[in-house]
């Protein structure tokens, strides 16, 4: 049954690699001179998706998640693996996954080399490896005083999306039909990392939410940073709810954005642009890296915003 399986969902050419699917285990040879970026991360049924949900858009989001750690290092993908727990072999569904999958799959050219199946509650594990060049990947720890904060794309429409599911924050269907698509559709910014290696001073995705996940940046690298509220970039449905604590929360730290945040220094601002020109993403710069630690967030006025919570929190009840 489980051979059968992996055959039929999972099984097929990985000319990038010099064994795939079918043996004890893949055989990979990195590119001459690369350095090898691995990240794994696990999908919980109940805790990062509803057994509602799409299993074509979770195929999507499972690969999309990881494959937004190797664009945060600014590597190259090349192979994935998956484990996944499932209730029962389900065809159907199954089909529907391994669609999601490979088309995010084909979209970044990377290859399902191997994996495992078995019965147990629905759990996806998914392990990626890209390749960088050697001293080039972008890393946490590089942010310095000075520095510009910047950010890839929108930030808050998954966690307004979420919150709207969950009747935390009360929107017009016409505004939820808008916000939604981040929730089950997010982009892995792989363009982007590659074009700002050698000019991003550091960089993490945003996965657990903005000021989380700054905060890392900032423990690893032993700064601090000022943020300033109006400059973040948000969809232009979500200004209509910003009056309302529940939107600004998911804003700051509603997590499930996979955009990219990075620092650089303030005189390769040009070069920041020109690097999201040629990805075709957009970039806004929300604030800047002070030796002082500490994270602080500041209106249009310059006026502290108080912060209740920095993100999503793995251990939570």
């Amino acid at each position: 049954m489980e051979f059968d399986l992996i055959a039929r969902h999972f099984t097929r050419a990985t000319p990038g690699a010099v064994l795939g699917v079918g043996d004890d285990c893949a055989l990979l040879a990195p590119s001459p001179g690369r350095q090898l970026a691995v990240s794994t991360d696990m999908l919980l049924e109940g805790r990062h998706f509803s057994p509602q949900d799409s299993p074509a858009g979770l195929g999507h989001k499972s690969l999309a998640v990881n494959l937004s750690d190797l664009a945060a290092m600014g590597a190259t993908p090349r192979w994935v693996t998956l484990a996944i727990a499932l209730p029962e072999a389900n065809d159907a569904w199954l089909t529907a996954f391994a669609r999601g999958f490979f088309r995010m799959a084909d979209q970044h050219g990377i290859e399902l080399v191997g994996g495992d199946t078995t019965r147990g509650a629905l759990t996806i594990s998914i392990t990626v490896i890209g390749e960088v060049p050697p001293g080039q990947a972008l890393r946490r720890d590089g942010a310095g005083p000075g520095d510009d904060v910047w950010v890839s794309g929108t930030l808050g429409a998954a966690a307004m999306a979420l919150a709207y599911r969950q009747g935390r924050l009360f929107m017009e269907q016409i505004d939820a039909a808008k916000v939604l698509p981040a929730l089950y559709l997010p982009t892995p910014r792989i363009e982007l990392g590659i074009a700002l290696r050698g000019i991003a001073s550091s960089a993490i995705d945003i996965s657990d939410g903005l000021l989380g996940d700054l905060g890392h940046i900032l423990e690893r690298s032993q700064v601090g940073a000022v943020v300033e509220f109006a400059a973040l970039p948000t969809l232009p449905v979500a200004q209509t709810y910003l009056h309302e604590k529940v939107a600004r929360d998911c804003v700051l730290a509603g997590g499930d954005d996979y955009e990219l945040c990075f620092t650089a220094p303030a005189a390769r601002r040009d070069a920041v642009q020109a690097a999201a020109e040629s990805a075709g993403v957009a970039v806004a710069r929300i604030g800047r890296i002070t030796a002082e630690s500490g994270l602080a967030v500041i209106d249009a006025d310059g006026q502290p915003i108080p912060i209740d919570h920095t993100g999503y929190d793995h251990f939570a009840a």
